[in-house]
């Protein structure tokens, strides 16, 4: 007879043992361990694909824990090489040593036209050098002299990963022209441990799977498109993804495009996950996800923060991959060691001040409700409003004077408005001095996308959405925020504001605060923001705000004279992150002297403009918004107080990880870059032009003539002279030509939407 209380006592034992299990760790991996990174063909995403440096740097940037993978081609000799693709015109530089010896072959039913290794003998590719085959990528560490390696070679690299992963895509092509990938792994397994080998074919896997010793080589089934055929059985991949109890017979683990678990629609926008994960775990297969880079958006609901992606694959609560593919490893790495398992009140462990860039304009239109309500969800520390001023003298929040570049008012009834006015832009514009506010908060919105260059855009369902602010409506908003430390006011285009359209901006904004009740003492500091001395000069006037001056040119020093003047009546700077570290050709060169004579004048420093988007970002950072924040923030030499992004989310949770303020301990992938290191790597024929040396701040563009007296203005005159544009922060003369430019300021509107 069974005894109840004994029963029960052990069903107690049992649910005690899987809470202190479940304490000790949170991963949902199946094997309850953080998920593996492996660099795939090492740190391709920089130094070409499979090349030593390349193997390298992975290791370098991540530490000891990384695994390195290599996709096996096989020589005319039988010897095995490290190789991203089959043709290897897409990875060497083969046609310009072999020029004219292209050939055809069947590739798992489909001719390919190129460079195939196994019409060359291992002699024969030891003068072929590597490539970066991605184009979107640097190719100035082409000129390097990159030798492909073989899979013996990686056994010999001075940096050491933490295991080997090969992957044998192309067994049956192989075979079918007398060359034995069998043969190969069977016969190197015996000098090289391999952690990991994956395939795509199924009869390759069964066909080693008694010759290798499984307790230290693991077998995983890689997995294509899911119409594809496996080229060995001759069943969809598709097909195979059903039957997961039969992968497992001669595979501990599968490897599958991440869309296979988020799959993603026509659009780019997330769908919910598959239960592929969970499936396969409960047959007792690893899930390994590939195609992971930080370089090609994904999906758009991931601000093209790539940190994100990651976090979404390995702690989304419901399951963990039990390791991700990367062109780009010390990201995935930065997610486990790092930013997993937060949570969502997670202490701030850095007081650097997260200071928005219209709301969170990353993911909407600037400057509307939604951009403030998300800014002030993802953590910003300071809220800011451009100010503008309407016809009728009402301030609002915009990111321009001209309207065009927030707004569609260019498909609109205004846009017969169309103007020049050399002195606030270049080309057309239509600006908001010429519409009532009643007629500007009809205006629809429209998202700003300033890599549109380049084929990246923000957030496209979004890209209309939300409502304008007017400062009063602005100011309701903040003063309820307990969770805002400041809000930022950004006045510009005083002068002209005040003697061509009699408009006060600084007197507008002074009754607006008045109103709100931040004239009076409270938890919310207030600053004014502006590139005119002038400006600032008014304000230090009339109230005791905290007054910050933008430096609007990349400058490499501020002499001491213009350090002095601007202490007289700003106790804050803003540089662009260029006026940092000097940059040449998207490399970092170096530190330059602006921030250290700025913290020496005990001028607090912050700097702008922090975007996701990696084209925004120096080749120094990886493609990484964080590892730019993280080595802006930890550079040595300097100190900066404040961050201004438009991604605020980004960087409130990097003050918030596990791995600030851990001294020694700190993991290697958290160190900062080290400005002019991979520049130094690139071989002189392949470096850029030098640039010549940044310019420094000046007295001259600091120190400014005082503002005009607000002119009377009748409401029918037009100013009529012309003027050119002020060298660097110097305010304007005041004087405008302008004449109607629709079409102009339509096709300007269409490049912006």
């Amino acid at each position: 007879m069974w005894n109840p209380r004994a029963l029960s006592a052990v069903l107690l034992l049992h649910s005690l043992i899987a809470i202190v299990s479940a304490q000790i760790s949170a991963w949902k991996t199946l094997n309850g361990g953080p998920p593996l990174v492996v660099a795939r063909g090492g740190f391709s995403g920089i130094f070409p694909d499979s090349s030593d440096s390349a193997y390298s740097l992975a290791v370098i940037t991540t530490g000891p824990d990384v695994y390195v993978s290599c996709d096996v081609q096989l020589t005319k000799d039988a010897v095995g090489i490290c190789l991203p693709d089959i043709n290897l015109a897409n990875s060497t530089y083969i046609a310009s040593r072999y020029p004219n010896e292209t050939t055809s072959y069947l590739v798992n039913g489909v001719p390919i036209r190129g460079y195939f290794s196994l019409d060359y003998t291992m002699k024969q590719l030891n003068s072929v050098f590597l490539t970066q085959g991605v184009y979107s990528r640097t190719n100035r560490f082409d000129g390097v002299g990159f030798q492909i390696l073989t899979v013996d070679g990686l056994v010999t690299l001075n940096q050491k990963p933490k295991g080997i992963w090969l992957n044998i895509q192309h067994d049956t092509f192989y075979a079918q022209h007398n060359l034995s990938m069998r043969s190969f792994v069977i016969s190197a397994s015996k000098r090289i441990i391999f952690s990991y080998i994956s395939s795509p074919e199924v009869n390759f896997l069964r066909g080693i799977s008694s010759r290798l010793n499984l307790k230290t080589t693991k077998l995983v089934f890689r997995f294509m498109d899911k119409d594809e055929l496996e080229p060995s059985i001759n069943q969809t991949y598709g097909s195979l993804l059903k039957n997961l109890t039969f992968i497992k017979t001669f595979a501990s683990g599968i490897l599958v495009p991440k869309g296979y678990i988020w799959p993603v629609d026509g659009s780019l926008y997330l769908q919910p996950h598959t239960s592929l994960v969970s499936d396969a775990h409960k047959v007792g297969l690893e899930v390994f996800g590939s195609d992971f880079v930080n370089d090609v958006p994904s999906s758009f609901n991931y601000s093209y923060d790539p940190l994100t992606e990651y976090l979404q694959f390995i702690d989304n609560g419901d399951f963990s991959v039990d390791g991700v593919l990367s062109d780009f490893p010390v990201t995935p790495f930065e997610a486990i060691g790092c930013f997993s398992h937060l949570g969502t009140n997670a202490t701030k462990q850095d007081k650097t001040l997260i200071i928005s860039k219209y709301g969170a304009s990353g993911d909407y239109p600037a400057c509307t409700n939604l951009a403030y309500d998300k800014a002030i969800a993802d953590g910003v520390d300071v809220l800011d409003c451009p100010v503008q001023m309407s016809k009728d003298g009402t301030p609002f929040c915009l990111n321009s004077i001209d309207l065009i570049e927030g707004t569609a008012v260019a498909k609109s009834n205004f846009s017969k408005f169309g103007m020049t006015i050399p002195e606030i832009k270049t080309g057309s514009g239509i600006f908001a001095f010429n519409l009532t506010w009643n007629e500007i908060k009809t205006l629809t919105p429209s998202i700003s996308n300033p890599f549109a260059k380049y084929k990246l855009f923000r957030n496209p369902k979004s890209k209309n959405s939300g409502n304008l602010v007017s400062l009063s409506d602005f100011l309701s908003l903040t003063k309820n925020q307990t969770s805002l430390s400041g809000i930022s006011i950004i006045v510009e285009n005083a002068a002209y504001l005040a003697e061509k359209q009699g408009l006060s901006v600084i007197d507008a904004v002074i009754n607006a605060l008045s109103n709100a009740g931040y004239d009076k003492p409270g938890s919310q500091k207030v600053y004014i923001q502006s590139t005119n001395s002038s400006v600032l000069l008014k304000f230090k006037e009339k109230t005791s705000y905290e007054l910050v001056y933008k430096i609007d040119e990349i400058v490499g020093d501020a002499a001491s004279e213009a350090v002095e003047d601007i202490k007289k009546f700003a106790s804050a700077v803003i540089v662009n992150k260029e006026s940092v570290f000097s940059i040449n050709d998207k490399f970092l060169t170096g530190t330059t002297k602006t921030v250290p004579k700025l913290n020496a004048a005990k001028l607090s420093v912050f700097v702008e403009t922090f975007s996701n988007e990696f084209v925004s970002q120096a080749w120094d950072f990886l493609s990484d918004a964080t590892v730019e924040i993280n080595s802006y923030l930890n550079a040595e030499g300097i100190k900066i107080d404040g961050i201004i992004t438009d991604f605020p989310k980004t960087a409130d949770r990097y003050r918030r990880n596990k791995c600030l303020n851990l001294g020694d301990k700190k993991p290697t992938y958290m160190d900062p870059v080290q400005p002019g290191g991979l520049f130094g790597l690139i071989s002189p024929d392949f470096l850029p032009p030098a640039e010549a040396p940044l310019p420094p701040l000046t007295e001259s563009e600091v120190a400014e003539p005082a503002l005009p007296p607000v002119a009377k203005i009748a409401p029918a005159s037009s100013p009529t002279a012309e003027t050119k544009a002020p060298p660097g922060n110097a305010q304007s003369k005041v004087a405008v030509c302008f004449f109607f430019s629709s079409l102009a300021v339509f096709i300007a509107s269409l490049l912006l939407l």
